[in-house]
């Protein structure tokens, strides 16, 4: 079971507590009448949906009721920081450390037995 840290609580709690709320940092259009069909579908239903580190909302339902932020890796399914609703996108945060691929090792060398020459 994941835990996840509500912002204003201050309380990690299990992942049941909680609900997804979609992408974080998503900007609607002040002008949408002037938004083509294609924009206006584009903002509703088009999502990124990267391997990797996301910005996402969730909400507290079964807590303070309130929506706030989480940065999450997609690939361990950690959470790496939440921060409440209205504050600025992190601008950096740390990746988990990738580990460079093994360099193959080369074969070795058949040994030779006694009595063979």
């Amino acid at each position: 079971m994941l835990l996840i840290r509500c912002p204003y609580c201050e309380e990690e709690l299990p992942e049941l507590e909680f609900r997804n709320a979609g992408e974080a940092h998503v900007v609607r259009s002040s002008h949408l009448a002037d938004v083509s069909d294609q924009d206006f579908e584009e903002f509703f239903f088009i999502r990124t949906n990267p391997k990797g580190i996301i910005y996402e909302r969730w909400r507290h339902i079964h807590g303070c009721a309130r929506f706030f932020n989480a940065v999450r890796d997609t690939v361990s399914d950690k959470f790496l920081m939440t921060y409440k609703a209205g504050e600025p996108k992190p601008l950096l945060v740390s990746e988990p450390a990738k580990t460079a691929p093994a360099k193959p090792k080369a074969a070795a060398k058949p040994r030779s037995r006694k009595g063979d020459a």
